[in-house]
């Protein structure tokens, strides 16, 4: 018998990873929508009755009245690193598996962070829109010498190793945080760890490479931004609620910092679908206020927002599903590959 399968949140360059690929013993309904309590609500009770395993992205919100809806469900699989976005309680008490995938970002956002990094010290976004606007002086688009900056990274994992590797190749003094250091890293690529505070002091950018837990909520405030640099820029392709995004519209408003990237922004599922935000006052309230610090961010010509993107790339999704489908058959099989609960 096949197994009743749920893929939600399906993109486009999804596609070329099933029209490549044939399936056995898997019946698959694709959904361009995210899964939340609104979704779910207008799915067929036949299909609550008989999907055995559900695949989201960090869009969906499987909330407990979410899980409760579905009668057969055992996998829960998010093609992400993070499960914030599922009730990790409610699917333990219904003995539903959640499975994630780990490793798939480290080239693709490093890759991209530079990318992020050399836009705004070469003020290269800002300059392409001038040219719309009529105003092409040059002067105002003075950039700096990558090997003459330093590069401050915080978090050493799989993603801000790689960034100092990419860092490297440009000749950048590259000084790092992290609770746990590694001499590899010091080795191969002449990193120098040092106190958060003396990176913050020394960096002429500082780049968040580090997930997202209680102690590193809120890690960048107004504090942090007073001792860094007039001159320096901050890049955030981590976790969007290490930052406090009111300080960095202060830090930035009063030129304690020269700019900003973002590639991630708290409550992506209010800034970019507004699906719920009737749901739940208290949390649509907060993410309302963070939409809005967003929009003026947006506006302003020192700062880059894009919409979490960093890892997307072909072969970052295609490894995503192929590791998905693994994990899942391993699962059913009595396997512990990628669990998380």
């Amino acid at each position: 018998m096949a197994i009743k399968m749920l893929v939600f949140d399906y993109r486009d360059s999804e596609k070329e990873f099933f029209g490549t690929r044939e399936l056995e013993n898997f019946e698959i309904t694709f959904y361009n929508e995210s899964l939340n309590d609104q979704t779910v609500a207008d799915l067929p009770q036949e299909i609550l009755n008989n999907t055995c395993v559900i695949s989201v992205f960090v869009t969906s919100e499987v909330s407990e009245n979410v899980i409760n809806a579905f009668k057969n469900l055992r996998i829960i699989s998010t093609r992400s690193t993070g499960v914030e976005h599922i009730n990790l309680k409610a699917a333990e008490n219904k003995n539903i598996s959640v499975i994630n995938v780990e490793g798939y970002g480290a080239v693709p956002v490093a890759q991209y962070t530079f990318g992020l990094l050399v836009a705004l010290v070469r003020h290269i976004c800002f300059a392409s829109a001038s040219i719309s606007g009529g105003d092409n002086i040059f002067t105002n688009f003075v950039g700096r010498d990558l090997s003459n900056l330093t590069l401050g990274v915080i978090g050493t994992g799989s993603v801000g190793v790689s960034v100092c590797k990419i860092a490297k190749s440009f000749g950048m003094k590259i000084l790092a945080y992290d609770i746990a250091e590694k001499q590899e890293v010091v080795s191969n690529y002449g990193i120098t760890y040092v106190g958060l505070d003396t990176l913050l002091k020394e960096s002429d950018v500082v780049t968040l490479h580090l997930p997202y837990t209680n102690k590193s909520y809120n890690m960048i405030g107004f504090e942090q931004f007073k001792i860094m640099k007039k001159s320096a820029y901050l890049i955030n392709t981590s976790s969007a609620k290490i930052v406090n995004m009111e300080d960095l519209y202060k830090a930035l408003k009063e030129n304690l910092i020269s700019g900003a990237a973002l590639d991630i922004v708290i409550c992506e599922g209010v800034n970019y679908k507004c699906a719920n935000l009737s749901k739940n006052l208290k949390e649509g309230l907060v993410c309302l206020k963070e939409t809005e610090i967003i929009n003026v961010l947006s506006k302003m010509p020192n700062v880059i927002i894009t919409p979490h993107i960093a890892y997307n790339t072909q072969e970052a999704i295609n490894y995503i599903l192929k590791v998905t489908f693994i994990s899942i058959i391993e699962c059913i099989k009595g396997g512990d590959l990628n669990k998380i609960s």
